[in-house]
């Protein structure tokens, strides 16, 4: 009785390890190129064979991935759009608006500041679009500085200069 038993649980361990051998593993390359592989046939794929049993994959050091790159450092540049340096704004009553371009889109928190004839022409802004009034007749120059969130100066931009055209006031 005891041989029989024994015969018998030999028999079912052989026949499990016989199934678990019999899996197939199919190999294909997708529309991109990349080799998949899948126990699920599919058309074109072809059949690997596996000579072991007892697969093992050599350890992979994966500590480089915990690794915090450090943040590219983006290249500010700021530059006056309009009014046209050496342009000329023929205005009667002193209006010119100043619209100027950061490159690239600046991100929240950075503020902008217009100086006009060298002096600060309000408290820096997230704003990129300035209206100047009563801009007296001659010769003016224009120029911004783009700040990061810190206060620090991220990007000067070159001076330009217009000339205001008025009506006389005699």
């Amino acid at each position: 009785m005891k041989k029989t038993l024994l015969l018998l649980v030999t028999l079912i361990l052989i026949s499990f390890y016989g199934y678990s051998g019999d899996k197939k593993i199919y190999s294909w390359k997708d529309k991109n190129g990349i080799s998949v592989f899948s126990d699920t046939p599919k058309p074109g794929a072809q059949e690997i064979k596996l000579t072991n049993q007892s697969l093992s994959m050599p350890t992979v050091d994966t500590s480089i991935l915990d690794e915090q790159q450090p943040a590219a450092v983006k290249s500010y540049k700021a530059v006056i759009s309009s009014p046209a340096d050496q342009g000329t704004v023929r205005e009667n009553t002193g209006s010119v608006y100043v619209t100027s371009r950061i490159t690239p889109r600046f991100e929240n928190g950075f503020k902008i500041q217009l100086l006009v004839d060298g002096a600060p022409y309000a408290e820096p802004s997230n704003i990129s679009t300035f209206a100047l009034r009563e801009v007296n007749r001659g010769e003016h120059t224009l120029q911004l500085k783009l700040f990061d969130p810190q206060g620090s100066v991220v990007s000067v931009s070159p001076v330009s200069t217009f000339y205001m055209h008025r009506a006389s006031s005699l």
